[in-house]
């Protein structure tokens, strides 16, 4: 199977700070990967280099076997941490809206999606609760089919009550063979649906690896997660 995601000698800085410090990874495709790390630790600026928004880089990025552009951004789905979509919007607005933009965007799915949801179609997005419009957002990218999902926290203003439904959302509405790859603190509630674990501590790659690999050793992600990280602070 070949490679969804190549990078090789990555670094990003944001005048003198350096938030990626020459990384590599590789990732086949058709897989759930969870990229983790604490706040800070260049998760944000990686996903953002991914799905094309940032392009001051060094180092060799590659989406499918190509550089991150408007070839890529037809075929990758970014859900990013803040909402993105205008206050002014409901959602029905937002619904035509990716109808327009995206040639993949399913409408129809995306209407029973929110009707699921139990979003009112009409009601304007900035008089939504943050788990509300979450919810909007994410059944606007998992109704685009897409071969990348990238996800930027996709459960942090949803009550717990609600994770393990948008979850299975999420495991419904991947199409077959696609790769979804998800920025989560909640380790804990989706490490057993993850197939690989990518963990980056102050911009480099501290852990690469199948996550049957972690758990065939007797521990957890969420237990391999403190271990390596309480490490790194403690070398600081």
């Amino acid at each position: 199977m070949s490679e969804i995601i190549t990078v090789k000698g990555l670094s990003k800085s944001y005048g003198s700070h350096q938030v990626l410090k020459n990384i590599s990874f590789s990732f086949e495709g058709n897989q759930i990967i969870g990229l983790l790390g604490p706040n800070g630790s260049g998760k944000t600026s990686l996903m953002k280099i991914l799905v094309g928004l940032i392009h001051d880089y060094s180092g060799k990025v590659l989406i499918d076997g190509k550089v991150p552009g408007p070839k890529t951004k037809a075929m990758v789905a970014y859900l990013p941490e803040k909402t993105y979509l205008a206050d002014w919007m409901r959602c029905i607005d937002a619904i035509n809206y990716m109808a327009d933009f995206y040639k993949d965007f399913d409408k129809q799915k995306a209407i029973n999606m929110i009707r699921t949801f139990k979003l009112p179609m009409k009601q304007k997005i900035k008089t939504m609760s943050k788990g509300m419009q979450e919810k909007l957002q994410l059944a606007l990218v998992m109704c685009r089919n897409a071969k990348l999902y990238v996800l930027d926290e996709p459960f942090g203003g949803v009550d717990p009550a609600a994770r393990q439904f948008i979850l299975d959302t999420i495991m419904r509405n991947h199409p077959e063979g696609s790769t979804v790859l998800i920025s989560t603190h909640l380790i804990y509630d989706l490490e057993d649906t993850f197939d690989s674990v990518l963990m980056i501590g102050r911009g480099k790659v501290l852990v690469k690896t199948e996550a049957a690999r972690i758990t065939a050793s007797g521990r957890t992600i969420e237990s391999l997660f403190k271990e390596v990280f309480g490490n790194v602070w403690e070398a600081d």
